[in-house]
């Protein structure tokens, strides 16, 4: 920096007329001159106080660098952009002509450089400079993080594939640092990997789905972040076309006449089928009358069909065909239906009623031997003739319409146990008796 006594010296000696009065002031006042310059070189010696920091910043945000100097003293500070060498601020003046720098001071120490609505463009080193011989300076480090944003081209859009096609989605995204991708499916199923492992989330780029199947319909996510808030995810369909196809739990069905039936068949089909009743010959079945069909859907692509026939007559037994079809194809099903006779049904239901409690109580075999028991004298006291008590408690089983075999073998073999024995124990007392009466005559 030129000094207070060369600068005017040059512009007094461009005055030849003041010449001689510049050379008598400045003789008498030499002394002063001296004393002054030297107490300007003892109080200006500038120094940084503290390093300056880095600073990061998200885009769209305002960032701060500050430079602390110690005794300034008469010189300036100024910052400039070190990759371009541009010069931003001296002192409290903006030299940019960029509008979102601007400058503040505190106590003639503390500079601070604001940069508004940070672009990506603003990363780099920055510095801090003080004008002195040599010159003084420091640098510091303004780095941009940028949210991540997924890029249309070439992340994959939704896509329609025949089943047992290779497929692979695609997900670009930018962002600074670079962003992580991850692959989710929307309603939380496992994806199925080419080695058949199921995983709840991938970590790539690009989601290969090779042989896709109709379970690996809908909707995938992928989603991008990079530590900087907000994530950002893009939503892609994949939808599964194939031809459909038919599922009957139950192929043979009985009802009685007058009553109702419903048959249902579970059809299955992308695009979504067209599902109709047919008889065996091909008719369609009528809407309306006795007859009630309706589908439901299940899931995407599932449905189920039934058909309701309510009352039923002669005319309406035989074989029904459930059909689905669709651009890709056809298929149906076949159930066939049967008539029951009215007391076949009364004998399955009596049967089912006694086992499970309801109806007429079963009775066990040895309840029948007691009972027996008892009509001979025993606990009850009746006087009712045995033979006929058990024959009536038989054939009470019988017109139940329900036969124990096994307790009427038990109560044969019981009836004969007695009387074998009955017959053993008087011919005992026969023999003894011939052989007691000679003894009797000697």
């Amino acid at each position: 920096m030129p000094s207070f006594r060369g600068t005017h010296l040059t512009k007094l000696w461009t005055q030849p007329a003041a010449g001689i009065l510049f050379t008598i002031i400045f003789m008498c006042h030499k002394d002063d001159f001296n004393l002054t310059e030297t107490a300007a070189d003892v109080i200006t010696d500038p120094k940084f106080t503290f390093p300056i920091a880095n600073v990061t910043a998200s885009v769209g945000r305002e960032a701060f660098l500050t430079c602390v100097v110690q005794d300034l003293g008469s010189y300036k500070v100024a910052w400039l952009r070190v990759d371009t060498q541009t010069i931003l601020t001296i002192q409290n003046h903006v030299i940019t002509k960029n509008q979102r720098i601007g400058i503040t001071n505190s106590e003639h120490k503390t500079w601070t450089m604001k940069i508004k609505d940070i672009k990506e463009s603003d990363k780099g080193w920055y510095m801090c400079q003080i004008n002195t011989d040599p010159m003084k300076s420091q640098m510091g480090y303004l780095d941009v993080v940028v949210p991540p944003d997924i890029l249309d081209y070439p992340t994959s859009t939704d896509m329609v594939v025949r089943e047992g096609s290779n497929v692979t989605l695609k997900c670009a995204a930018t962002g600074s640092p670079e962003p992580t991708i991850t692959w989710r499916r929307e309603n939380g199923v496992p994806i199925e990997l080419a080695n058949g492992t199921e995983v709840l989330s991938v970590e790539s780029v690009n989601l290969v789905l090779p042989r896709v199947k109709r379970q690996h319909m809908g909707a995938y996510l992928c989603i991008a972040s990079n530590g900087v808030p907000p994530s950002v995810s893009k939503r892609i369909t994949l939808i599964v076309h194939f031809p459909p196809m038919i599922t009957v739990q139950n192929q043979l069905i009985g009802a009685v006449d007058g009553k109702g039936v419903t048959l249902e068949c579970q059809s299955e089909a992308f695009p979504k089928s067209i599902n109709y009743w047919t008889r065996e010959r091909g008719d369609i079945v009528p809407p309306g009358g006795k007859y009630t069909s309706n589908v439901t859907e299940i899931g995407e692509y599932r449905s189920s069909m039934k058909l309701h026939i309510n009352p039923l007559t002669q005319a309406e037994f035989g074989a029904y065909r459930c059909v689905a079809k669709n651009s890709l194809g056809d298929t149906d099903g076949t159930i066939k239906l049967y008539r029951i006779p009215p007391n076949a049904v009364n004998y399955v239901e009596n049967s089912e009623g006694r086992y499970k409690g309801g109806g007429k109580k079963r009775i066990k075999s040895s309840e029948l031997y007691h009972q027996s028991k008892s009509a001979d004298g025993g606990d009850s006291g009746e006087t009712e003739n045995p033979g006929k008590r058990k024959d009536m408690m038989l054939g009470n089983e019988l017109e139940d319409g329900f036969y124990d075999s096994a307790a009427i073998s038990m109560h044969c073999q019981q009836h004969k146990l007695t009387l074998t024995t009955t017959i053993s124990l008087f011919t005992i007392l026969l023999v003894l008796s011939k052989v007691a009466i000679p003894l009797i005559d000697v």
